[in-house]
C-alpha cells in the first residue's frame, strides 16, 4: 500500500480533470474546484516526498507484471522532488488562473485542460518506461497546444504554429530514438537500459540513438540551435499559462536529458563534449536575445533559454558537485520562472502593455508591490543569498575542479548578463517616468479591481516568492537535496536494484 503513494499525485490530476468537466459551464464552480484541487495535490505530492525520502526509491509495476515486461513507475528522490514543485507550480497558476484569465477563455474548458497538462507532466517525472515517457510528453503537447491557442488571437495562432511543429518534429526524432534503442537492447524499461546500453559493442550506433535523444529533448528543452520557437510563442498566450510554460515545459526536457545521461548513456566522451559545447551556446544564445527584446514577457523568455544552458552544464561536466548545483539550478528555475511570468501578467493588468518603452511608474504608485515583484528578481539575478547564487556556486567549483574555465566563464558571463538585464528592467519599468496609456473599455485595470480579484492576483505571486526565500535563505536544506539528488544519479545502482530487484 505504502508504494501505491507514487501513483496517487497523477490519478488525483486525471481524477481532477473528469471531474471539472461536469462543471463545463459553470466557471465559477471550475475556479473553486481547481483551486481546492491545488491544495490537495501538494499534499498528496508532499506525502510521497516524505516517503522517498525517508524510505528510499518507491516503485509500482502496472497489472504486477514484473519489469522489464511491464509499466513501471518510479519514484527516487529527483522524481518526487519535480513532483513536488509541479503541484506547488500548479496551485499558484490555479490561484493567478482564477483571476486573469478571461470567462470567454474559461468556457472553452481551460481548467479540464490544464489540469491535463499537469497530469502530462507528473506522468513523465514518475515513468520508469521511455516509451511510457513519451505518450506523457504527447498529452503534455496537446494539452499545451489547446492552452496556447484558447482564445484564438491572431498572435496566439502563429505562436503556437511555430510551438507545435518544433515539438512535433522533437516528438517525431524522439520516437525513432525509441525504436534505434529498442532494436538495439530489445528493452524500453530505464532500468533494464541501464544494465544492457554499457554491455553493448557496437558503440557508434549507441552514439547515433543518444544523439536523436538529445536532439528530440534538446528541441523540448530549448537549446541552441533549437531554442527559437520558445520565445515566439511563450509570450502569446494569457500570462497563466505562460507561466506554467515557463516554469515547468522545458524543464521536462531538462529531466529527460538528465534521467537519459545519467542513467542510460554513460561515460562517454564524445556526448559529454557535445553537452558542454551545447550549454556553453545556450547560455550566449540566451543571454544575447534576452538583451535585444523591449517586451517584458520575451526578456523572460530568453532567460529561460540561457539559464538552461546552466543546467546542461551541469549535466555535460558529469560530476557529483556538477549535478548537484544543476539540481539545485533546477529546483530554482522552475520556482522563479513561474512567479516572473505571472508578475509579466500583473504587471499588465497594471499598465495594459508589457512593452518596456511604455512601462515606468510601477514603484512610485505601487512601492509595495515593487518591493514584491522584486523578490523573483533578485532571485533570477542570483544575488547572494538569494535562490539563484548558491546553485551557480556549485556550477562553477565544479568546473574549477574539472578545470574547464570556458564553463566557468559562460556561467558567469550568463550571470553578468542577467544582471545587466534586470537591472534594466527595474530601472525602466519601475523606476523612470511611464506613459499615459489609453484607456480601453473592455480591460479590467488592477486599480479598480475588489479585494477578492487582487487577492487572487497576489497570492500566488506572495506563495512562490515565499518558496523562493526560503530555497535561497534555507540553502544548506536545499544543498543537503541536491547533494542527495546527485549522488543517485552518480551511483545507478540504487534505482536499478529498486526497479528490478529480481537481478540481483
Amino acid at each position: 500500500m505504502m508504494q501505491q503513494l507514487l501513483l496517487y499525485p497523477l490519478l488525483f490530476q486525471l481524477f481532477l480533470s473528469i471531474f471539472l468537466m461536469f462543471f463545463w459551464k459553470k466557471i465559477d464552480a471550475q475556479k473553486i474546484i481547481s483551486i481546492v484541487g491545488g491544495f490537495i495535490a501538494v499534499f498528496l505530492s508532499g506525502v510521497l516526498f516524505y516517503t522517498v525520502w525517508n524510505s528510499g526509491i518507491q516503485t509500482v509495476q502496472a497489472a504486477s507484471w514484473e519489469a522489464p515486461y511491464g509499466i513501471t513507475f518510479v519514484a527516487d528522490t529527483l522524481s518526487a522532488t519535480l513532483v513536488l514543485l509541479t503541484s506547488i507550480a500548479g496551485l499558484a497558476v490555479s490561484f493567478f488562473s482564477s483571476a486573469s484569465v478571461i470567462p470567454a477563455r474559461l468556457r472553452f474548458g481551460y481548467f479540464p485542460i490544464y489540469h491535463f497538462l499537469l497530469l502530462g507532466l507528473t506522468g513523465a517525472f514518475l515513468t520508469g518506461d521511455i516509451f511510457n515517457l513519451y505518450v506523457w510528453f504527447e498529452i503534455i503537447i496537446i494539452s499545451s497546444f489547446v492552452l496556447i491557442t484558447l482564445g484564438g488571437e491572431k498572435a496566439q495562432i502563429e505562436g503556437a504554429v511555430k510551438y507545435f511543429t518544433l515539438n512535433i518534429l522533437a516528438s517525431i526524432i524522439f520516437l525513432t530514438a525509441i525504436a534505434v534503442l529498442y532494436g538495439l537492447a530489445g528493452s524500453l524499461n530505464m532500468a533494464d537500459l541501464a544494465t544492457i546500453i554499457p554491455q553493448l559493442e557496437n558503440r557508434k550506433l549507441v552514439e547515433v540513438a543518444a544523439i536523436l535523444f538529445l536532439v528530440g529533448f534538446g528541441i523540448k528543452s530549448a537549446v541552441f540551435p533549437l531554442y527559437f520557437w520558445l520565445p515566439a510563442s511563450y509570450h502569446t498566450p494569457p500570462s497563466a499559462v505562460a507561466a506554467i510554460f515557463g516554469g515547468l515545459l522545458t524543464k521536462v526536457g531538462v529531466y529527460a536529458l538528465i534521467r537519459i545521461f545519467s542513467l542510460i548513456f554513460l561515460d562517454d566522451v564524445f556526448l559529454d563534449d557535445i553537452l558542454l559545447v551545447v550549454a556553453v551556446l545556450t547560455i550566449f544564445s540566451g543571454a544575447i536575445g534576452s538583451l535585444v527584446q523591449k517586451n517584458v514577457r520575451k526578456i523572460f523568455s530568453y532567460l529561460i533559454i540561457c539559464h538552461i544552458g546552466f543546467m546542461i552544464a551541469g549535466l555535460g561536466m558529469g560530476t557529483e558537485i556538477a549535478f548537484a548545483g544543476m539540481v539545485f539550478y533546477l529546483i530554482h528555475d522552475i520556482m522563479v520562472k513561474t512567479n516572473l511570468f505571472m508578475v509579466s501578467g500583473l504587471i499588465y493588468r497594471i499598465k495594459g502593455t508589457n512593452n518596456v518603452r511604455l512601462l515606468g511608474d510601477l514603484y512610485a504608485n505601487f512601492p509595495k508591490l515593487s518591493l514584491l515583484m522584486f523578490i523573483p528578481l533578485l532571485s533570477v539575478i542570483g544575488v547572494p543569498p538569494f535562490s539563484g547564487f548558491w546553485p551557480k556556486v556549485s556550477l562553477i567549483i565544479a568546473s574549477l575542479n574539472e578545470k574547464n574555465y570556458v564553463i566557468m566563464g559562460a556561467i558567469i558571463f550568463g550571470s553578468l548578463l542577467t544582471l545587466i538585464i534586470i537591472a534594466r528592467l527595474w530601472s525602466n519599468v519601475f523606476w523612470k517616468k511611464g506613459e499615459d496609456l489609453p484607456k480601453r473599455d473592455h480591460f479590467l485595470y488592477f486599480q479598480k479591481m475588489n479585494r477578492l480579484k487582487k487577492f487572487q492576483f497576489l497570492a500566488p505571486i506572495i506563495l512562490l516568492a515565499g518558496v523562493s526565500l526560503y530555497i535561497g535563505f534555507g540553502a544548506e536544506h536545499m544543498q543537503q537535496l541536491s547533494n542527495r539528488i546527485a549522488s543517485e544519479l552518480i551511483d545507478n545502482t540504487q534505482y536499478i536494484e529498486a526497479v528490478m530487484p529480481q537481478n540481483n
